[in-house]
């Protein structure tokens, strides 16, 4: 009599962490905000782009550089913004209506696992759009400067003329243009983040984009007070503490905006740039944490 050889019962252990699954539902957000048409704005970006070229095309070449730069630059913020704050406030409450939500998380997949899913699939997202609308920007600036090289050749004696057309060049595209475009991504990646944290709380996808820009108001306005109501020497010691809280929640906007320099001309600190994507990165990552406990929490 002869022992039949079993064969052992495959491991049904659940992983602690898959990058797969995390990748299965950003994929999936993606396509579905895509299927939502939120690329429409693109066509309002390159109207306003395309319609700043032919308005300053009777200025100078450095006026009509810099109207471009400064147009382009705070249409890609605003844009991301919105883009950022929309799309993930419709994540939850869409996912908890249609309960699809609790058909992911019977799997089972780890709550943390499909909020980061999520917020992978914006960030995604946010990347795709600025990389769009910076691509057409830099087209009309490249069309503008092709101008800008051919009034130069008619105007400017030879002698003269490498300087011009170097002066041009430095004018149309400087190497900060790539980090100003870098720091919008996070400072729209800082929104996407906190309007997250705000919607495993809100009742609705509308209450989350209102408490949402309420807090960008905020971060934007909330240095300028606190410098005013400071130097005004009536603060007393819990009207610091005040202030400090809110600096503390709520990062100072204008500190994640390289615009003007951008726009100017300035040479942008590498020490600089490399604080300011810090600072936005250690406030996506609290927001994100403290949205994933919350989250974590939540009875659905």
């Amino acid at each position: 009599m002869t022992a039949t050889a079993t064969a052992p019962a495959p491991s049904t252990r659940h992983q602690i962490f898959s990058f797969t699954r995390v990748t299965a539902i950003a994929s999936n957000t993606l396509l579905e905000l895509v299927r939502l048409k939120v690329f429409y704005f693109l066509l309002i970006f390159g109207f306003i782009v395309i319609g700043i070229s032919f308005f300053t095309s009777k200025m100078t070449f450095q006026e009509q550089h810099q109207a471009l730069k400064s147009a382009s630059l705070g249409a890609m913020s605003i844009f991301t913004w919105l883009l950022a704050v929309l799309a993930t406030a419709m994540l939850l409450p869409k996912d908890i209506e249609d309960r699809t939500l609790y058909t992911i998380l019977a799997k089972p997949v780890p709550r943390f696992e499909y909020l980061l899913g999520k917020f992978v699939g914006v960030l995604l997202l946010l990347f795709i759009a600025l990389s769009l609308m910076s691509m057409l920007f830099l087209a009309v600036l490249y069309f503008a400067e092709q101008g800008a090289i051919e009034q130069t050749i008619r105007t400017t004696p030879p002698q003269d003329l490498p300087a011009a057309l170097d002066q041009v060049h430095r004018s149309t595209f400087n190497s900060d243009l790539l980090p100003g475009i870098v720091v919008i991504y996070f400072k729209s990646a800082l929104c996407a983040a906190l309007t997250l944290l705000i919607s495993t709380f809100a009742s609705s996808s509308i209450f989350t984009v209102i408490v949402s820009v309420i807090a960008a108001l905020i971060g934007h306005i909330q240095p300028i007070a606190r410098e005013a109501y400071l130097s005004s020497g009536n603060a007393g010691p819990l009207a610091k503490a005040f202030f400090a809280l809110v600096a503390l929640a709520m990062p100072d906007l204008r500190a994640l905006d390289l615009a003007d320099d951008v726009i100017a001309g300035n040479v942008i600190p590498m020490l600089l740039f490399l604080k300011t994507i810090g600072l936005g990165s250690t406030y996506i990552g609290v927001y994100f944490l403290v949205g994933y406990f919350m989250f974590a929490g939540k009875e659905l």
